[in-house]
């Protein structure tokens, strides 16, 4: 791999970049030894609007904020859309951030750069990622993360409504994975997924297979662990049919999992997972202290059970008296109390749809970076509630083991 000065690596970035006809995408991510970046992550990419071709600038910061600007050869002329600063300017300060790595995709090619502890740039370049062509012909990039025609669909058997579901998963993952893959990087080892409860593991294949292309300086480990233990055997064989280096399957129980050993991964995901089984895998990273959480949780029998016994407080026992509605208001507070839960032990916590309910009515997932600012205002909520409806939440209990 070739080591160059970081100046000379960074001016062929920015070559590619400004290469209007030929630039895709790239993403700037982790630090350089010794270094605190002002961001993240960056992802620049070239979008076709109703006003013209812009260049749209995601940046990964305390918040996530997207900016166009004109993309165009002339790179210091000021745009028309009201953002005044020209892009070229724009992307020399990027360029500045102190990233670690730099990953970029034209139509030509795949370049990737490194930065080494002595800040030199060692930098690798193949073959450009598969593109589709469009129905009208045209030979543009799909907005797909994997893929529809990625080879593991084939070997899983997934069917439309799942590769979708695969894609919409992996843009949640997307958007918080930067402190898993910061630590790994820092650390100077693979980025450790643990999936709890993986089933048929489609989504296990799916962030193994997307983490590993080009998301990563050290690559991936993926362990999913399921309970069945013919669904273990069944995901080994696919994995070694995809080819897939870095990805295996255990038998156990989520309460009982150590996929990596003594070791706790930098991501962990909870999709579908039956009732307290989402719980259970709650539970289990936030003892982790796991960097990154997303669970998607599906039935919610046990907040609902207890809601038929329960003495509303006054005045929502209408929330409770109707079957149908007792249980769409279990799935509510369930996943309002886990959330509240979580903050207490130091997690920032979004709740959000991620996918169209067409293609599944649990499509609520719940997303969870880890700060270490524990929150007094969610320990005051989550005991008021706890107290005033006369429940006691699965994860509170197992947390409390």
């Amino acid at each position: 791999m070739p080591v160059l000065e970081l100046n000379e690596a960074l001016a062929e970035v920015r070559k590619l970049i400004t290469d209007a006809e030929r630039f895709r995408s790239a993403v700037g991510a982790g630090r350089q030894r010794g270094s605190d970046p002002s961001l993240r992550r960056v992802e620049l990419r070239p979008v076709q609007l109703s006003t013209g071709r812009v260049m749209q600038v995601v940046s990964h910061g305390v918040e996530v904020r997207t900016d166009n600007y004109a993309f165009s050869s002339d790179l210091n002329r000021r745009p028309g859309n009201g953002n005044r600063e020209a892009f070229g300017h724009v992307l020399d300060e990027i360029l500045a951030i102190p990233f670690g790595n730099w990953h970029v995709e034209t139509l030509d090619e795949t370049f990737q750069l490194r930065v080494t502890k002595k800040g030199k740039a060692q930098v690798h370049r193949s073959a450009p990622a598969k593109r589709a062509p469009t129905p009208d012909g045209h030979d543009r990039e799909k907005n797909h993360l994997l893929h529809p025609d990625d080879p593991i669909f084939s070997v899983l058997g997934a069917d439309g409504d799942k590769r979708r579901q695969v894609d919409a998963f992996l843009r949640n993952v997307k958007v918080v994975m930067g402190p898993a893959v910061e630590r790994a990087q820092q650390e100077k080892r693979a980025v450790r997924i643990a999936d709890l409860g993986c089933g048929n593991a489609y989504l296990t294949f799916g962030i193994h297979r997307w983490m590993s292309q080009g998301n990563t300086t050290h690559g991936v480990e993926t362990v999913g662990v399921e309970l069945r233990d013919e669904l273990v055997e069944r995901s080994t064989k696919r994995a070694e049919a995809a080819g897939l280096v870095g990805l295996g399957f255990a038998t156990g129980t989520i309460a009982g999992a150590e996929p990596f050993n003594d070791q706790s991964p930098d991501i962990a995901v909870a999709l579908h997972a039956c009732d307290t089984a989402t719980d259970e895998a709650l539970a289990r990273a936030i003892r982790w202290k796991t960097p990154v959480i997303l669970a998607a949780p599906c039935c919610h029998r046990d907040i609902s059970l207890q809601l038929k016994t329960a003495h509303a407080p006054h005045p929502y026992g209408a929330l409770i008296r109707q079957p149908i509605l007792r249980q769409r208001f279990a799935d509510v507070f369930t996943d309002s109390l886990r959330s509240l839960i979580l903050r207490t032990h130091g997690y920032r916590v979004d709740v959000v749809e991620f996918i169209d309910s067409r293609h599944t009515p649990r499509n609520a997932m719940i997303r969870a970076v880890y700060t270490g600012g524990e929150s007094k205002t969610a320990s005051a909520e989550f005991a008021e509630l706890k107290a005033s409806w006369g429940v006691k939440p699965a994860l509170d209990r197992l947390l409390a083991q």
